[in-house]
């Protein structure tokens, strides 16, 4: 197996909260009203840092799509899925677009001044 390189994101994004691995940026969310089975859930626009798995037919809230689980690619945790084929003419917007479960991720903010400086929205929470 060889190493991994990681895609670096400039500016607001979300990262893996297991390995804190950049996935996608504050700007390609589409949509913070998704739900899934274990909660809320963000529609972004385009992911890095993942690996895709196989495409499967599965039944949604919003009808019946090919999706595949998205994986986060340092530490393998699964991260949610993305959009492959809607069957619903209303769902097309979605194809090629990632659903990443809000509980396994966690928005980073930088200082603009201080590029080592970085705080998660979870752990400004809690400072408070």
């Amino acid at each position: 197996m060889g190493r991994v390189f990681l895609v670096e994101l400039e500016g607001r994004s979300y990262r893996c909260r297991y390995c804190h691995s950049p996935l996608a940026l504050a700007d390609d969310v589409l949509s913070r009203s998704f739900n899934c089975s274990h909660g809320r859930a963000y529609l972004f626009n385009n992911a890095v840092n993942v690996s895709v798995g196989p495409a499967e037919e599965r039944t949604m809230l919003s009808g019946l799509h090919t999706v595949s689980d998205v994986f986060c690619c340092c530490c393998g945790q699964i991260l949610g899925w993305k959009y492959v084929t809607a069957n619903d003419k209303s769902q097309k917007h979605k194809e090629g677009k990632f659903v990443l479960e809000r509980w396994r991720i966690a928005e980073e903010i930088t200082d603009e001044g201080n590029s080592d400086a970085r705080l998660s929205l979870s752990d400004a929470e809690n400072a408070q």
